[in-house]
């Protein structure tokens, strides 16, 4: 997959970045490529090597026909993650999030939301719940090209 400056990219673990430029690094003696990535959310930058991009996951902002399909995913009644106690879930929860799938971060955030509502959540699945929420509104804002209030909104409205 080939980015070029100004494309969107979606890192799996930062979120949403913009391509800002393609640089050449020499490192140990060999020329590397490299996107640079200004990831949205944070500000921060991210160097991803070019010719690792399908090994990091680094991939396209997904259509619009995929968001509507992240939105139904978050009003489905199932439970991804069942494990007993916290930090197994915990476990479970940050793997979803690192595999980069928006469907499966959308799972995080449906099952930490109704979690939330029954009991207090850990401070590190609260953690998570804030990651899988922004993740979700940052991409399906951009896939839907309305502003992320607006999906703020829906999210509220399906999660109660």
């Amino acid at each position: 997959m080939e980015f070029k400056v100004g494309d969107k990219a979606v890192h799996p673990a930062h979120g949403v970045g913009e391509v800002t430029s393609i640089e050449k690094k020499t490192i140990a003696g060999n020329d590397k490529r490299f996107y640079i990535l200004k990831i949205v959310d944070s500000g921060m930058t991210v160097m991803v090597p070019t010719d690792g991009v399908e090994r990091l996951g680094l991939r396209e902002v997904i259509s619009k026909r995929e968001a509507k399909k992240v939105l139904d995913e978050l009003k489905k009644d199932e439970v991804a993650v069942t494990s007993q106690p916290w930090n197994r879930r915990y476990r479970e929860y940050t793997e979803m999030l690192k595999s980069g799938s928006p469907i499966e971060v959308a799972k995080v955030l449906r099952d930490l939301s109704r979690l939330r509502g029954e009991k207090e959540l850990s401070f590190g699945e609260r953690r998570l719940l804030e990651q899988a929420r922004n993740l979700i509104v940052t991409e399906v804002a951009l896939a839907q090209q309305v502003n992320e209030d607006r999906i703020e909104k829906t999210l509220d409205t399906i999660l109660g």
